[in-house]
C-alpha cells in the first residue's frame, strides 16, 4: 500500500470482520500481507491463485478463479474482494455494493482500482473522517441490479 491511515485500517477492519465475513484476495495481496498478520483474523481468508501447488495456511482456502469463488462464496454470508488489481477488476461484475476510500492525493503506485461507471453506480454516501483531511469514505451501490442480473 502507498497510503496508510490508521481510521482508514480501522474501517476495513470493523467492515470486513466478523461472524460469517469472508475476505477474498489474490496472492500478490496474500503475499503483502505481513506474516504475522495472516491469515487476517477474526474472518475467513480466501486467495485466488493459479498455482496448484501453492501453499496456504491449512484454515485459508484457494480458488484459481475469482467467479469461482464467488459462485460459492456469496452464499455464505458476507464477502469482502479486498485486492489486488485484477481481482477487483474480476469481481467488479459480481459486486452489488463499492465501499471505497477516496484519497485526495496523486500517489505513486502500480494497481488501480477500476472506474466507476456511473451508469452502473450510485454514490450512496459520502463519510467525511473524524481523523484527518484528505481523504473521504464513499459507499456505491449498483444503480439497477434487475437490469444486471437480466443480462447474466
Amino acid at each position: 500500500l502507498v497510503w496508510r491511515n490508521a481510521e482508514d485500517m480501522a474501517r476495513f477492519v470493523s467492515l470486513t470482520s466478523g461472524p460469517g465475513k469472508t475476505v477474498l484476495m489474490g496472492r500478490k495481496t496474500w503475499e503483502s500481507i505481513p506474516e504475522k498478520y495472516r491469515p487476517l483474523d477474526n474472518r475467513r481468508n480466501v486467495v485466488i491463485t493459479r498455482q496448484s501447488n501453492y501453499v496456504l495456511p491449512k484454515d485459508v482456502l484457494r480458488f484459481s478463479s475469482v467467479p469461482d469463488a464467488v459462485d460459492i462464496l456469496k452464499r455464505q454470508g458476507e464477502l469482502w474482494i479486498i485486492g489486488g488489481g485484477e481481482i477487483y477488476a474480476a469481481a467488479m461484475p459480481f459486486a452489488d455494493q463499492l465501499e471505497i476510500t477516496r484519497i485526495d492525493q496523486d500517489l505513486e503506485g502500480d494497481v488501480r482500482f477500476p472506474t466507476i461507471d456511473p451508469d452502473i453506480w450510485e454514490l450512496e454516501e459520502t463519510v467525511q473522517p473524524k481523523t484527518g483531511t484528505g481523504f473521504s469514505f464513499e459507499t456505491y451501490v449498483r444503480a439497477d441490479m434487475d437490469d444486471e442480473e437480466s443480462e447474466s
